[in-house]
């Protein structure tokens, strides 16, 4: 070339090729599709804990009670239940001879039954499968129940509706205070809660009451709700009054609903609608 000067190491060869960028775009948008895909399957498989409260993952309404596939349901839940790992902890701890079980609403009449809250309209699988295994103290001082909530029983889904867990404390609570007043009956009058964490659906959880004063005709309990690990999801305290006209009404039924003392200390472990075997 005329007039152009060449300084040493800044020459070209022109017969070089720049090297291609046409595939750059498609190479970055492949890695960018492999890591969102990779990411969806790992958070599918381990789910992180805020994102499966605000997107729930969708789930069949509660069975028929009345199919083959309820029954074996049933039976397989209670099965879960009576190896769970917290309850035959508490049933070979030291004074486990200082405590008996019960199951409410076992020996409940029919006809009564069929209008109850928890004991029959909230009654079947996906909703309170079981029967509440009950571990009370003798004295009725302390009680520890256990609890399966269905998917459906949910408020926002794939959590339990704060009302059904206030339904469950009233009812835990209720019983202790119940078994310290007078003439055994007593009605709520005064229930505070604190929810400390979400309750997720299709999980056992595990009531605790403790009696705090039994003072005539009026109790006083304190009570929490836990996930089996431990987690406190809520906390309670009430105070139970004994009605004026107690001495007027037939407590059996009362009695059948909340679970009475057995008359053997054998953990009580039944299918679904079976009936008690009366001791021989």
């Amino acid at each position: 070339m005329y007039g152009a000067t060449f300084k040493p190491g800044t020459r070209k060869l022109l017969s070089t090729a720049a090297p291609p960028r046409t595939w750059r775009p498609f190479f970055t948008a492949s890695a960018i599709a492999g890591f969102s895909a990779a990411a969806y399957t790992i958070g599918s498989i381990y789910p992180p804990s805020a994102l499966t409260i605000l997107f729930p993952r969708t789930a069949p309404g509660p069975l028929d009670p009345a199919t083959p596939e309820s029954k074996a349901y049933t039976e397989s839940l209670e099965q879960t239940l009576q190896t769970l790992p917290l309850l035959e902890r508490l049933r070979k701890q030291e004074d486990a001879d200082d405590w008996y079980e019960s199951r409410p609403y076992l020996n409940y009449p029919e006809e009564r039954r069929v209008n109850s809250l928890t004991g029959g309209a909230l009654k079947g699988p996906g909703k309170l499968a079981l029967y509440p295994l009950v571990r009370s103290k003798k004295d009725e001082t302390e009680s520890v129940i256990f609890v399966h909530v269905g998917r459906g029983l949910c408020g926002h889904d794939g959590i339990i509706h704060g009302g059904l867990l206030a339904t469950l404390l009233d009812e835990t609570l209720a019983r202790t205070a119940i078994a310290n007043l007078p003439e055994k009956v007593g009605v709520t009058a005064l229930l505070t809660l604190n929810y400390r964490a979400p309750t997720r659906a299709d999980q056992f959880i595990v009531i605790r009451t403790f009696l705090q004063e039994a003072k005539g005709r009026k109790a006083t309990v304190t009570g929490r709700v836990e996930a089996l690990d431990g987690t406190l999801l809520v906390e309670a305290s009430a105070t139970f009054v004994q009605p004026r006209y107690a001495k007027l009404l037939n407590t059996e039924a009362l009695k059948k609903a909340m679970g009475e003392p057995p008359h053997s200390h054998t953990p009580i472990h039944l299918a679904d609608g079976e009936k008690i075997r009366p001791p021989k």
